[in-house]
């Protein structure tokens, strides 16, 4: 196969069967590390056998398709490597969170290795680099300040949020804050990334352009026609012992408010896939998703796409989900902009990756921080409704911030 890449010539790329290759993260290079992992499978890539940044609007995914379509092969992704989901030239790509906002990028790495169910490969675009792996860099003491707004002033404006639903001008919204973390050093992506898959082996750890985290938010999965989509609503803090953890997820499942938070997130994610799918499946009552920090109530929502629509055509479908938005989304996309003060920028944004076949799997940007140099801002977000308490909230967000600050500090 050979791929464009707006050159005159088209490159050659080779996809070749390796052995296991350990530990996928070992082998990417400081600059520009790319990484999609989830319980040590998954991709990496580094190099940059194309990039652009995606115009905002309302048709970013429809204008990030085409491009892709030109990039890879024309429309419809013809001649890529039968494989499998991953095979063949890889894009990595972040969203930003506002559609009008700027900052949503794709990256088509020289040099991809991956490994899913015993197999494993490496695909390089023309003369890819192999990559020099240098020894991982501690980035020294970590010194924390306010983002945005401060911690009091956040707690007003979730009143004024949860005082605007009680009025009846909307069910949910998601108000997010941010933090400001400063290390002695330049902060090296791949000790956070090895941190978190560590630690948080369930989530998804991702690296694109400077966007790090972890999110057990799975937005979508397409696997040729077959989809999955994991949705996350209503959160309670780890407890302090066995029977404490049991019985704050007892009180988690059995919560008025969150339940209906998760509904409302299941409710958005129907309306987005139905008119895409041909069967969709969702549960009737959600699970516990228990992690190193927190407890979630998820659902797994599954179904099987109608007319060969690409993972970009479902990710544009269901951005902004409930979960990260609120609902109605477009009377909670205004009050965002109106009461959180602060640009997103890709936090809670669809970030993953998309192969020459239109398959892949996207995330919701949640538990990451944008790394530029010795500074990170970190991100953490709440589901607000009527009878939110805004002290409780904070608590609530500080247990998702402790993810990144693990990350940075170990």
């Amino acid at each position: 196969m050979s791929v464009a890449l707006g050159t005159t010539r088209p490159l050659p790329v080779r996809t070749t069967p390796v052995g296991d290759p350990g530990d996928l993260l070992a082998s990417l290079p400081r600059s520009s590390p790319y990484a999609w992992i989830r319980n040590g499978e998954g991709i990496v890539g580094w190099g940059e056998a194309a990039r652009v940044a995606v115009p905002p609007g309302s048709g970013r995914f429809a204008w990030a398709r085409e491009w892709l379509a030109g990039v890879l092969g024309g429309a419809g992704f013809p001649g890529a490597d039968n494989g499998g989901p991953g095979t063949g030239p890889v894009a990595f790509g972040s969203f930003t969170f506002d559609e009008d906002a700027p900052g949503s990028v794709l990256v088509v790495p020289q040099a991809v290795l991956a490994r899913r169910d015993g197999r494993a490969w490496l695909t390089t675009i023309g003369d890819a680099p192999l990559g020099t792996v240098t020894p991982v860099l501690d980035p020294g003491r970590i010194s924390y300040g306010d983002g945005s707004l401060t911690a009091p002033e956040w707690e007003h404006v979730v009143a004024r949020a949860a005082a605007r639903i009680r009025d009846g001008e909307l069910e949910k919204v998601v108000l997010a804050r941010d933090l400001v973390a400063t290390a002695e050093r330049a902060i090296d992506v791949r000790l956070l990334l090895s941190r978190l898959a560590r630690r948080y082996p369930e989530c998804y750890t991702f690296s694109v352009a400077g966007l790090v985290g972890a999110t057990p938010e799975l937005l979508i999965r397409r696997t040729g026609q077959e989809i999955e989509s994991l949705v996350l609503a209503g959160t309670t803090a780890r407890g302090t012992g066995p029977a404490d953890d049991l019985a704050r997820g007892a009180a988690l499942l059995a919560s008025a408010k969150d339940r209906h938070e998760h509904e409302c997130a299941i409710a958005s994610v129907r309306t987005a896939l139905g008119p895409l799918c041909s069967s969709l499946e969702t549960p009737d009552e959600p699970e516990l998703l228990v992690l190193p920090n927190v407890q979630h109530l998820a659902s797994h929502v599954t179904g099987r796409l109608a007319d060969g629509a690409s993972v970009l055509d479902v990710v544009a479908a269901m951005h902004p989900t409930a979960a990260v938005g609120g609902t109605p989304t477009d009377l909670a996309s205004k009050l965002i902009r109106e009461l959180e003060g602060m640009d997103r920028a890709g936090y809670a944004g669809p970030v993953g990756w998309i192969d020459a076949n239109g398959d892949g799997e996207w995330g919701i940007a949640l538990r990451s921080g944008l790394v530029r140099g010795r500074r990170a801002r970190l991100f953490a977000g709440c589901g607000i409704m009527g009878d939110s308490d805004p002290a409780a909230e904070l608590a609530e967000a500080q247990a998702k911030f402790r993810v990144m600050q693990y990350a940075l500090e170990g």
